[in-house]
């Protein structure tokens, strides 16, 4: 006899669980049981490959337990990776939690070769020039090396295919192959993924349009800068897009992983879920002057002859895409000038467009160029009643994060009262990007979804690069 009440009872879950998998914003546990690479029993043991960007320091501007003190450094000779192992010292002798790194280094034109030779370890951190990245990391997770690589991974589409091969070569191999996203442990950033999680205060995020996107993030950074407390001399090669990256696959790297990462929280993405509309590069100009500040150089290499017109340095570090993930429109832009107003810096600013709120970081002078987060409703029948269900959204999001609370402002605005103590500003994040892909390798396995969104990651900057092209 058939028993309906039974049938009934295994059906509806089943259609529940259709009608929730076909939401936009679907959150998936995707976190496998199963070893995706083989752990890392013991000390990690360090090796550092052509330091020739300064995060290549900042990944060991702290100590890690699990880590060999013991760092093999493979460079090639130069002021390079001199500063990279000035900034180590610098490290070690300041008064406050200074580190006790060793470094081994070796330099010669060889250097690739020779560390996977030598072999001395099992981990491998890569953050200079980006011109030869994508294949010092295919030749690296083909030695068996995990490897942990500053963005970009890729700066050329010619080059994206040699990255999908070094992922499938990694998997095969069972080394992870990772790279340094430190913009999701900014707290502001981190709280408005929060909250656009809240559909009660959120509600669903719009699907947008080309002219008003869905998710927007932009990044304005600046040549001239300050790093550890010094005045930052970047490689002259820096400013040759050949070498460094165009922006609009450099930094824009950090802005469309945001947006993957907010927009479609654990949800494994594909190639196919991207369709670039639009892209867009400009220049930022360079007198001699500037950048003799910035190098320590009295002329041009020349290499960058190229891209001088009228005694100024045309720098394609500026870029845009717009494009549309899994039918939602999204913006990622990047502009580099050449140095900030006093007492300013690097700024940031997003906006996810919710059918409740949007949920908008602003950094700009009425924020003190500090990233504040801003609650604006904009579609709400009672005042009254939504106040009601923020202070509530917000007690909750106090539960994960203490003493944060929320101000009003004018006009259906509130802001988002964070305590200085989750604000651990920009170098930290490379510690604690650290410390998440050291658990990764201690325990073999990551979410199933990290892969294949870095995948789909490089693909949209190059694709949007050949847009830009056009």
């Amino acid at each position: 006899m058939i028993n309906f009440h039974n049938i009934k009872s295994l059906v509806l879950p089943a259609l529940i669980l259709l009608l929730v998998s076909c939401g936009q914003r679907t959150t998936i546990n995707t976190q496998s049981t199963e070893t995706m690479f083989n752990p890392v029993e013991g000390n990690v043991k360090l090796m550092n490959l052509d330091p020739g960007h300064f995060h290549a320091s900042l990944v060991q501007k702290t100590m890690y337990e699990s880590v060999d003190p013991t760092v093999n450094v493979y460079a090639p000779d130069g002021p390079e990776v001199e500063s990279y192992l000035n900034r180590i010292k610098d490290y070690s002798s300041r008064p406050e939690s200074p580190t006790s790194w060793e470094e081994k280094v070796y330099k010669g034109d060889d250097f690739l070769e020779k560390m996977l030779s030598e072999k001395p370890g099992n981990m491998m951190v890569v953050s200079g020039n980006n011109s030869k990245k994508t294949e010092y990391i295919l030749k690296s997770v083909e030695a068996g090396i995990h490897v942990l690589s500053d963005k970009p991974m890729v700066i050329s589409p010619e080059k994206f295919s040699m990255l999908e091969q070094a992922f499938e070569t990694a998997a095969k191999n069972g080394v992870l192959l990772y790279d340094i996203m430190t913009e999701r442990h900014e707290i502001t950033t981190m709280l408005q993924k929060e909250l656009s999680l809240m559909p009660e205060l959120f509600g669903t995020l719009k699907t947008g349009t080309p002219e008003e996107p869905s998710i927007t993030k932009e990044s304005v950074h600046h040549f001239s800068k300050i790093v550890s407390g010094k005045p930052l001399i970047r490689p002259p090669w820096f400013f040759d897009v050949s070498q460094q990256g165009e922006g609009i696959v450099d930094v824009t790297t950090h802005l469309v992983d945001l947006i993957q990462w907010e927009a479609f929280p654990g949800v494994t993405l594909k190639k196919s879920d991207v369709e670039i509309v639009s892209g867009k590069r400009w220049t930022t100009d360079l007198t001699p002057d500037m950048f003799r500040k910035v190098t320590g150089l009295d002329t041009w290499p020349d290499y960058l002859e190229k891209d001088v017109e009228d005694k100024q340095l045309k720098v394609y570090s500026n870029g845009e895409i717009n494009y549309k993930l899994k039918g939602i429109h999204a913006k990622a832009s990047v502009i580099w000038n050449y140095e900030a107003p006093a007492g300013t810096g690097d700024t940031h600013y997003s906006i996810m467009r919710g059918s409740k709120v949007n949920l908008v970081i602003r950094q700009g002078e009425a924020e003190g160029y500090k990233p504040i987060l801003y609650i604006e409703a904009t579609s709400i029948e009672s005042p009254k009643a939504f106040k009601k269900t923020l202070e509530a959204s917000v007690r909750d999001l106090a539960g994960k994060y203490p003493g944060v609370e929320v101000q009003e402002m004018e006009g259906m605005i509130w802001q988002l009262q964070i305590p200085d103590s989750y604000k651990v500003g920009h170098e930290a994040h490379f510690g604690q990007v650290t410390e998440k892909y050291l658990g990764y390798l201690k325990s073999g396995n990551l979410p199933q979804w990290e892969i294949p969104n870095m995948i789909v990651k490089y693909y949209t900057t190059t694709e949007g690069m050949k847009k830009a092209m056009e």
